[in-house]
């Protein structure tokens, strides 16, 4: 029978992509990546320097799971030739903002001048460093470097104060 979905994709020059069963591993010059793709009706397969994604049913659920799977892959290759990385602004009026990496934690202190340090979870292989008042963070995996820039920045939110008047904290200006 033949397949109602049919999503193909090319693999890049300097990449390589392993499939056993439903798990992708893609490696590049910049390191390796693994995932599983856990959906029911979609099936994947490798013809030279294509992978293809499928599925027998024409359900709207299907063809969102080909496109998720399609999108991770894109994202995938992109890591592990390019990479991601974003940045972050720390913007401060009255407190100086100090910022310190510890393992897999950044610290902000002396955050609108509070006394207790305010922490922030870097995520997975996340790498984050700090450039005067820019922080930083750089991966392979768009999910971990998005969500520890997310987390610096949840971190630095203000609470039971006037936004327009307390502009302090780490706001993320780019992405890329």
């Amino acid at each position: 029978m033949r397949p109602v979905i049919k999503e193909e994709l090319e693999v890049p020059e300097g990449v390589e992509l392993k499939l056993a069963g439903k798990t992708i591993e893609v490696s590049g010059p910049k390191g390796k990546l693994t995932r599983t793709f856990d959906f029911q009706e979609i099936d994947m397969g490798v013809e030279g320097r294509k992978i293809w994604i499928s599925s027998n049913s024409a359900r709207q659920r299907n063809k969102a799971a080909a496109r998720t799977v399609v999108s991770h892959l894109q994202n995938m290759f992109k890591g592990v030739t390019d990479g991601f990385t974003y940045k972050l602004k720390v913007v401060y009026s009255h407190f100086p903002i100090t910022i310190k990496i510890d393992d897999k934690r950044v610290i902000i202190q002396n955050f609108i001048g509070e006394r207790a340090p305010r922490v922030a979870k870097i995520v997975g292989d996340a790498n984050v460093e700090t450039k005067g008042d820019e922080i930083i963070v750089k991966g392979i995996n768009k999910e971990n470097v998005g969500q520890t820039a997310f987390n610096i920045e949840q971190a630095t939110y203000v609470k039971y104060r006037d936004l327009r008047t307390f502009q302090d904290g780490c706001y993320i200006t780019e992405r890329g």
